[in-house]
């Protein structure tokens, strides 16, 4: 258990790294090698696991809440327009989920940020 609780703070860096890693993968299917930049996307967290930055760690925080509430908000007027067939019933629970694991995320970064002990 104190393994676990020792780590817990780097999981929403992973989180992070890990959505950056599979948007690297899709794009680079289709793209090749103009999909490189956005392992870019990737450094801040990376460095946050290396070694941490209170700032960097704070503006990580604002910043991914402000981007998920606009996802949020993007989701629900996406939710509201999206006729009732099976396969859009899929993406939007899917969509849904990463919405919300985003923001929940992004809210662990800042809670690591304030509780001034990482």
């Amino acid at each position: 258990m104190k393994f676990l609780n020792k780590y817990a703070n780097h999981i929403p860096y992973l989180y992070f790294i890990a959505i950056v890693a599979y948007w690297f993968t899709n794009v680079n299917r289709s793209e090749g090698l103009t999909a490189y930049p956005i392992l870019l996307f990737g450094i801040p967290f990376l460095w946050q696991l290396i070694k941490p930055n209170k700032q960097l760690n704070f503006t990580l925080g604002i910043t991914f809440v402000c981007l998920s509430s606009y996802l949020i908000l993007g989701y629900f007027s996406n939710l509201l327009n999206v006729p009732s067939i099976q396969i859009a019933k899929g993406v939007i629970i899917y969509s849904g989920f990463v919405v919300l694991l985003n923001f929940l995320m992004s809210l662990w970064i800042i809670r690591n940020s304030l509780k001034q002990t990482f």
